[in-house]
Order: structure tokens, then sequence, then C-alpha cells
């Protein structure tokens, strides 16, 4: 594993076995404050995060001794670190396979670095906040949790109970993809997982709520084939 000398900023691990690509992350993220840490091998990364507790990761899927998913399975059965997917693979059922397996946003190669270090400072932030907080804030959406209670830029939306649900898991997911099914297990239950037609019916109506009180429509983003992801900036 290599380290690069620079100390200030947050620790970056990326695993991924295309040396250009390494060579592209470590310059734009040392470019941005950055220590970034490098392995081409998934038992190498998963040998780095445990030693070296970086506050991010960067995982490519096609690694050459161990798929990048199995990677993000054996990683989430003892680390809650943000992971950033960085792949070739682009079909939605690759792209729900790895957020389904504990990764918290997904990038296609080739990608754009501007678009790479937003969604990066994003899973960051989320992990800062924690999902645990009684008021969760994205943007000009606040879901104070205990009330039950939705507000934009300070105004009362009225929601619904099931409503409310959606719109708190997508607030504490701010910033990430989350799959169809994730939103089913958690609103209604583990036995809707695969009833997606739910989910375009009721977020219909609250997105048309939301954007009364002033949330602007794309506030809350259809990711085709794969989830929502509620913007938070």
């Amino acid at each position: 594993m290599k380290s690069e000398s620079r100390k200030s900023g947050a620790t970056v691990l990326v695993i991924d076995d295309e040396t250009s690509v390494r060579r592209m992350l470590r310059y734009a993220l040392e470019g941005q404050g950055y220590r970034v840490l490098e392995s081409s091998t998934a038992e190498e990364g998963l040998s780095g995060a445990a030693t070296e507790s970086p506050d991010a990761v960067v995982l490519d899927l096609g690694l050459p001794d161990l798929d990048g998913t199995e990677v993000l399975r054996r990683l989430r059965e003892w680390s809650a670190v943000p992971v950033l997917v960085l792949s070739v693979r682009e079909e939605p059922d690759d792209k729900v396979g790895a957020l389904d397996a504990g990764a918290d946003d997904y990038v296609t190669k080739p990608f754009d670095t501007v678009e790479l270090l937003a969604r990066l400072r994003a899973i960051q932030r989320r992990a800062r906040t924690g999902e645990a907080a009684p008021v969760l804030v994205a943007g000009d959406l606040e879901v104070d949790v205990p009330a039950h209670a939705v507000r934009v830029r300070g105004r009362d939306v009225k929601l619904s109970p099931l409503e409310f649900a959606l719109v708190r898991v997508l607030a504490q997911h701010a910033g990430r993809i989350v799959t169809h099914r994730v939103i089913l297990r958690e609103v209604w239950g583990p036995q809707a997982e695969e009833q997606s037609q739910y989910l375009r019916v009721h977020l219909t109506h609250v997105r048309r709520k939301l954007a009364d009180a002033g949330l602007a429509q794309a506030g809350i983003v259809n990711e085709p084939g794969i989830g929502y992801r509620l913007v938070s900036s």
C-alpha cells in the first residue's frame, strides 16, 4: 500500500487495479487537501481499511482477486466508512447490487472529476451528520423526526404518516442513492421489497407537496431502475 506524504485533510483509500485511474484520483484528491492511500487488490484494500481507518473509500468493482461487491459486504461486517463505488459497470442491476451491499454512492467510468469530488463530499457529510440525528437538514428541507414534521424554508408541509416516512428515509440518506428495495423495506416492511409501484405513486404526491412549499421538483431525483436520491444542496 502506498501512502502520500500530505497530512492535512481527510484520508481517502482508493482501491483500484488501474494505475492510471489511481494516479488521476491521487492528483485530484490531493488538490483538495486529501491524504491518499492506494491499493490495487481487494485483500490489500480490506487490510488498509482496517489498519488505516480512512475517512472514505473509493472502490472499483472489477478487482483481480475479489469482486468489489464482495469487498463491500466484507467491509460492512465491521465498518461504516463511506464508500463511493467507481466502476465501468453501468447496468442498473450492477448499481443496485453495489448499493444494496453497502455502497453510499456510485459513479461510472469514465468520470467527471468535479462530480466525483462533489459526491465524495456528500457521503462524508452524511457520515459526519449521522442518521440518528433528531432533526435532519438537507438544503432547504428540514425533517424533525420526533415531531413528525417536515418544513421547507421554515414552512410546514402537511404529509400523511406514510409520506413522512418516505421523506425521512430519503433525508437520512441525503445525497445518496437509496434503492427501491431499501425504501420499500424501511417504509412498508420486508414483504413489500418487490412492490416498486408503491413508490412511484406516493413519491409523486410527496414531490408535488414539497414543490408547492418551495422545494424544487429536482430535490428528489429519480435514478431510473435503481432508486431515488434527495439532493441536499
